[in-house]
Parts: C-alpha cells; sequence; structure tokens
C-alpha cells in the first residue's frame, strides 16, 4: 500500500461519514440529534440573553455565548447598555457586529439603505405604504425572504431595537428545527411534503412604479447541500399564496398552524426594549400589533433596524466538525 493510500485511509478510519440528521432514511441520526438538541434546549427568553458592552466589538466570551445559544436554538437576545446619540453610529456597530459572525452578504433590499439596513417604523412614504411590517398592525408568523429566489435565500438575519413602542410590538420567536421536529414526529410523510419543489407558491407582485417582483415556487423545508444545515421557507399569511393541492401538504400546513396558534411550548415571546437585538439563524417569528403612541414627537414610535443576510452565522452549521462530535 502507497503512503498516500495509508494515511487516506486512516483519515476516513478517524473521520467517519457525516450522518445528517435531516436525511429521512436515517432515523437513528435523527433521533441521536433531536434527543440531544431538546435536552439542551433553552425555556425561556431570558435563557437566550447575553449582555455585551460593545456591539461594535463583542469580546471573545460574548461572541462564544451567542454562537452557543444559536447552535443549541438557532437564536440568541443580545443586550447591549450603549446609548447612541447620533442615530448613524448604532447602523455602523451593527454592521461590525454582523462582521464578529463573519456576516457580510447583506441583502439587497428595495427598502434598505446604501448600508444595506432598512428601518422597521410606520411609513407612508409610497415605497413602503401599504406593507405590514411598515405599519403598526400584527405581521404574521413568517420567515424572512419567503418570497426570495433561491439564490438569494436569506440564512440569517439581526433586529435592533433603537425605539420600542409604548404598548404592544411583542414578537414571537419559533426555531424551525423546534417546527421540525413536531412534524417529523407526527409524521414523517408531512415532511416529504413540505420538501417538495411545488409545497409554497408566492404569486408575481405587481408595484406601481412598474416593478414586478418574480413568482417564487419551491419548498418550504430544504437541507442545504454544503453545510447540512436545515432552512426553512415559510409564511402564515392567508392571501396571495398558493399551497400545493394534496393531502400531506394540507395537513402540514394545517399542523405547523396549530403550532404557531399557541400549541407549541418552545415558542419565545419577547418585547424588544432599546438596545436589544435578535440574532438567528432566520428563525420563524411574528409581531403584534403596538400603539405608536400619541406624542407627535418622532422619538414616540417604534423604530427597529434590520439587517438580512445570505450568510449562516458562523460556527452554528452542521457540518462543523464540533457538530459532528455530537452525533
Amino acid at each position: 500500500m502507497s503512503t498516500v493510500a495509508h494515511n487516506t485511509n486512516r483519515q476516513n478510519s478517524a473521520c467517519p461519514r457525516f450522518r445528517n440528521p435531516f436525511d429521512l432514511a436515517d432515523d437513528e441520526a435523527y433521533q441521536r440529534w433531536r434527543d440531544a438538541k431538546l435536552a439542551a434546549y433553552p425555556e425561556t427568553a431570558a435563557e437566550l440573553m447575553v449582555e455585551i458592552a460593545d456591539p461594535a466589538n463583542p469580546t471573545e466570551a460574548e461572541r462564544a455565548a451567542i454562537t452557543r445559544l444559536c447552535r443549541k436554538a438557532n437564536m440568541a437576545i443580545y443586550v447591549s447598555r450603549q446609548e447612541y446619540p447620533d442615530p448613524e453610529r448604532i447602523r455602523r456597530d451593527l454592521l461590525a457586529f454582523a462582521g464578529a459572525f463573519e456576516l457580510r452578504r447583506i441583502e439587497g433590499h428595495r427598502s434598505a439603505k446604501d448600508d444595506g439596513i432598512v428601518a422597521i417604523e410606520m411609513a407612508s412614504d409610497k415605497h413602503r405604504k401599504g406593507y405590514i411590517p411598515y405599519s403598526n398592525r400584527p405581521l404574521s408568523w413568517h420567515t424572512d425572504g419567503y418570497y426570495n429566489a433561491p439564490e438569494d435565500r436569506i440564512r440569517s438575519f439581526i433586529l435592533h431595537c433603537c425605539r420600542s413602542a409604548e404598548q404592544g410590538g411583542e414578537n414571537g420567536l419559533l426555531d424551525p428545527e423546534i417546527a421540525y421536529i413536531r412534524l417529523r414526529d407526527k409524521n414523517p410523510e408531512l415532511i416529504t411534503a413540505l420538501m417538495h419543489e411545488g409545497a409554497m407558491t408566492i404569486p408575481a407582485n405587481h408595484e406601481d412604479n412598474g416593478k414586478v417582483r418574480p413568482e417564487s415556487i419551491g419548498p418550504v423545508y430544504t437541507v442545504d447541500t454544503r453545510s447540512g444545515a436545515l432552512q426553512m421557507r415559510y409564511t402564515a399569511r392567508g392571501r396571495h399564496i398558493e399551497w400545493r393541492d394534496d393531502p400531506g401538504t394540507r395537513e402540514a400546513v394545517a399542523f405547523i398552524a396549530s403550532l404557531l396558534a399557541g400549541e407549541e411550548q418552545r415558542i419565545f415571546r419577547h418585547t424588544l426594549t432599546p438596545g436589544q437585538g435578535v440574532i438567528c439563524n432566520n428563525v420563524l417569528h411574528s409581531r403584534t400589533g403596538f400603539d405608536g403612541g400619541s406624542s407627535s414627537s418622532a422619538a414616540s414610535d417604534r423604530l427597529l433596524c434590520r439587517i438580512r443576510y445570505l450568510d449562516p452565522i458562523a460556527g452554528t452549521r452542521h457540518l462543523d466538525e464540533s457538530f459532528q462530535q455530537q452525533l
């Protein structure tokens, strides 16, 4: 045997084939991953919180704490005491914060400024008026970018609170992997239905300025071929959506709706306050309606900054060496 062949065999024996828990044909890998995930899963939103002294320069310990939570739950809530009298500085600091987790490829969103950051606020300008995120109305459950083309899939986002509402504006947060577990435990065929290439269709959107967002057709759940990570594309909207017309899809959609309606105990609910933010691998989220306040001052209005990335949070994907060691 040649030296090269000998070394290759030794490496193969030391590094066994990665067994993906999202492979429906490998129930053993799934059960091991499922049990480990649920055993270590946070129980309250408070357990997701990590205090950071300076968002622009998170310490090694702060980064490690956030990464650990994102590995466990695909999300973390950071808490900063930093004050920002200059509204532009928080935007610069958020980009630096994201860079600490190797988030760099920002989605080219229609409502973003040149830095890629979108202001989530009550808005009356023609580009945002009529869209629910820019109103004080409740925002139903969804993952971000569910209408995007596959090459522009949103893998992570940061949502930072600059000003909170006087009342309301509570976020619901649910890890897509928890929803996957509930669906697969109920019936693996529900996962098969949601992985169909035609499971969910978002019709084309024609805007007043003549621009058209093309029709988006694709699965709800996919497994990234490079990282082994589970990704979800979902919206609970009742209009302008078409579900594949077959029994499995109808049952799966109804089951997800029941989870989101309150049957799932691992939904986190939290109202962000100034200085707090969510960093996550595009988890399911919702928002209650809110009162924008009776004051005419702009400072009374709810304002969040959102950045959406085509990258996952570094160190949280399933082909990482440390993840393989858990299986």
